[in-house]
């Protein structure tokens, strides 16, 4: 564990790092002038004596912040901005102002390692815990709670809040199969993450239930994205023999579902039908509106807001691994076919 300290000043961090005051502020702030081996060594010292900026005069009046840290990859993606607004509401609830930081684009290499610095320079000194939406990392060298929204890992060291993914595209694949439909198409989410393993072995449950082999042309790998869905149903739209409806892993990914549909000329759901995972808003106002999982996103923010409180009131509670149940919301983007079809 790492024990973050208070009382550390940006001259401190400057004087056991060796540089100058203003090359600590540069590296703080992200400027590409300072060289690598310095920056990398100023970031050591900032990590080992828990230095977080000036925001941290707040904590020397106060044992307590009443700030809740989140740390996010994308603060624009749907599913994130909604995460954000649970959390948001729980926060202001209980006063606690947010503090939301955003990675920008780095590999998975180095966005763990921007999970961590961002964890030990925040918690304790800035934030009196830390929501990471979709963490790269398992673990964080930090005294104070830590809670994850969709970890990469099945199995963290703190506690998490996931939807039941697996049971979300289970539901939504009986759907399909009862409505007749034996080629379906899948496009994963980024298989990283384990909600995006969870919802493939829903699909390819429901397949084995149904007494369906598993076919491998059927199954696109895509990350959640628009565009990537968009070239994965292109994919499969343009095999010899393809699917009669697509579960998409994403409501994003329906999204490119229906430029792909749109782009060879096929309707929804008269030539193809089409299921989301998320239910953002984008999906209930496309034409048709979209058939989705819901997986309550904002209450999934919400949850995690209200475990971290726990966390920091000294409550933590027994459970670890806090589930919200997912439910298929049917609108008009899927018809039932015959063998005729």
């Amino acid at each position: 564990m790492h024990e973050t300290h208070t009382g550390v000043t940006i001259r401190d961090v400057a004087r056991a790092a060796g540089v100058s005051v203003s090359t600590v502020s540069r590296v703080l702030n992200g400027k590409d002038d300072v060289a690598p081996e310095t920056a990398a060594a100023v970031r050591r010292v900032i990590e080992e004596l828990g230095y977080a900026s000036s925001l941290a005069a707040r904590s020397l009046r106060s044992r307590a912040t009443h700030v809740i840290g989140v740390i996010v990859q994308d603060m624009w993606h749907p599913f994130i901005s909604m995460v954000i607004k649970g959390i948001n509401q729980v926060a202001a609830a209980h006063d606690y102002d947010l503090l939301a930081y955003a990675s920008a684009r780095r590999t998975a290499e180095t966005l763990a390692q921007w999970e961590q610095r961002q964890v030990a320079q925040l918690n304790g000194a800035v934030t009196d815990g830390i929501i990471v939406v979709t963490p790269r990392s398992a673990t964080y060298r930090t005294a104070f709670p830590v809670v994850a929204v969709d970890p990469n890992q099945a199995d963290t060291e703190f506690p998490a809040v996931i939807s039941t993914n697996r049971q979300g595209v289970l539901e939504a694949m009986r759907y399909l199969l009862a409505l007749g439909h034996r080629r379906i198409g899948f496009i994963t989410g980024r298989m990283d993450l384990q909600s995006a393993v969870r919802r493939f072995d829903g699909y390819r449950s429901a397949l084995a239930e149904a007494g369906i082999p598993l076919d491998p042309a059927l199954i696109v790998e895509g990350d959640y994205t628009r565009e990537n869905g968009f070239a994965g149903a292109l994919r499969l739209l343009t095999q010899p023999r393809p699917p009669t409806a697509i579960m998409a892993s994403s409501d994003d990914t329906a999204l490119g579902v229906y430029d792909a549909a749109a782009e060879i000329g096929l309707r929804i759901p008269d030539d193809l039908s089409v299921i989301g995972f998320d239910n953002t808003p984008a999906g209930a106002l496309l034409n048709p509106p979209l058939t989705t999982v819901d997986q309550f996103i904002e209450k999934m923010g919400a949850l995690a807001a209200e475990v971290l409180l726990q966390h920091i009131q000294g409550l933590p509670g027994e459970t670890r691994i806090h589930k919200v149940p997912t439910r298929l919301v049917v609108r008009q983007s899927c018809r039932a076919i015959t063998s005729d079809d």
